[in-house]
């Protein structure tokens, strides 16, 4: 297939199409050197540059404040939910978990083989469709920290708010909808997230963490699961992935370019919007999985009346180039996700082809 198509995939997701372009155009040679930037060496002058203008990228659009770091690894977003803890939950301490969707609910398995895990929240029993109200959080002064998801993508739940810890450092799996709407980063003591939804590539990690927090490592910790020793060697204790962080390079100037995180907000409100006021416009046909208080502005689930309405729905939407929307193998239906870098035009071409699809199917 020659043309683009609309890829609806939760991750890795579609990429702006200007910084594929800048990739392929200096794929073969980067900035006229003769090699890639998959080529040269991350001890580098070059690759320098480029790590240090990926950080400024990311500190400008999200406004970082001075006393955090930012850090680039590997692993995933699945390795911090062990390497959270690792560093800072010892045998005899605890950590609050609230649990609104898989990913949570993985995170928080994975801090049980390091100290105790109070699950402070937990809607697994509702089909994890819904985030708590502030009155249904009690979290305990004395835990080492509190840990929830902003946005879970098999769901399609997203918090549209942050927790307050009252003390307590707050830790935030934002793999999923970081960058897509302006956070307060102080008020948080360490964010991470996967990059390949808003950032980037697969293959790199962003983690955001408070000063104080590198503090709390202990002595004698694994070397490459060591915060302070990552954060001393400026993300390069061992070689980093040079590709991926030099697309987030391009990627954040790319989010320049576009007016920033607050100008992207609005973008994706609207795109969001026009899928939910599809489903809820359908009189049923279409049914939405997430509480209307929770639904995700990256991530849209719902389901059509049967299994095979829903496995005919994909098939022909990939038929037309309209492809990812299988939801995920756990919760089945159909899955929109709507990253920062996917169009209008292919949330308007969604939207003429479920209302198509109900006219005949109906």
């Amino acid at each position: 297939m020659s043309e683009r198509i609309f890829n609806f995939s939760a991750g890795p997701a579609c990429l702006p199409e200007p910084v594929l372009e800048q990739a392929q155009s200096e794929l073969l040679s980067l900035g006229g050197i003769g090699m890639s930037v998959m080529e040269i060496s991350h001890r580098s002058s070059i690759f320098g540059g480029i790590i240090e203008s990926a950080e400024n990228g990311l500190r400008s659009l999200m406004e970082i404040p001075g006393n955090y770091r930012v850090l680039f690894l590997q692993g995933g977003a699945t390795l911090q939910f062990s390497m959270i803890p690792i560093n800072f939950l010892g045998e005899d301490d605890s950590a609050d978990y609230v649990v609104t969707g898989a990913w949570g609910k993985k995170a928080a398995k994975e801090a049980r083989r390091e100290g105790t895990v109070n699950e402070v929240y937990n809607s697994g029993d509702g089909g994890f469709r819904s985030i708590p109200v502030d009155d249904e959080l009690s979290f305990d002064p004395d835990a080492r920290y509190i840990h929830f998801t902003s946005n879970e993508t098999i769901e399609g739940v997203e918090f549209d708010r942050d927790i307050d810890g009252s003390g307590v450092p707050v830790i935030c799996d934002m793999s999923s909808n970081i960058m897509s709407r302006p956070v307060d980063v102080s008020k948080y003591a360490l964010i991470y997230a996967g990059a390949q939804k808003n950032i980037g590539p697969s293959g790199v990690t962003l983690v955001i963490i408070r000063d104080d927090l590198l503090d709390m490592v202990p002595d004698d910790q694994h070397t490459l699961l060591d915060y302070r020793a990552i954060a001393s060697k400026g993300s390069m204790l061992n070689t980093p992935n040079t590709w991926g962080i030099y697309i987030i390079d391009l990627v954040c100037k790319w989010l320049e370019e576009m007016g920033g995180i607050a100008e992207m907000a609005k973008i994706n409100r609207q795109k969001a919007g026009m899928i939910y006021d599809a489903i809820d416009a359908s009189d049923g046909f279409y049914s939405g999985h997430a509480d209307r208080k929770a639904r995700s502005m990256m991530n849209v689930t719902f389901n059509l009346p049967t299994e095979d309405l829903e496995k005919r729905f994909t098939a022909e939407a990939a038929a037309k180039g309209l492809d990812g929307l299988k939801g995920h193998r756990s919760v089945g239906g159909i899955r929109a996700s709507i990253y920062n870098a996917f169009p209008v035009a292919g949330v308007t071409a969604l939207i003429d082809f479920m209302k198509e699809f109900r006219r005949t199917n109906g």
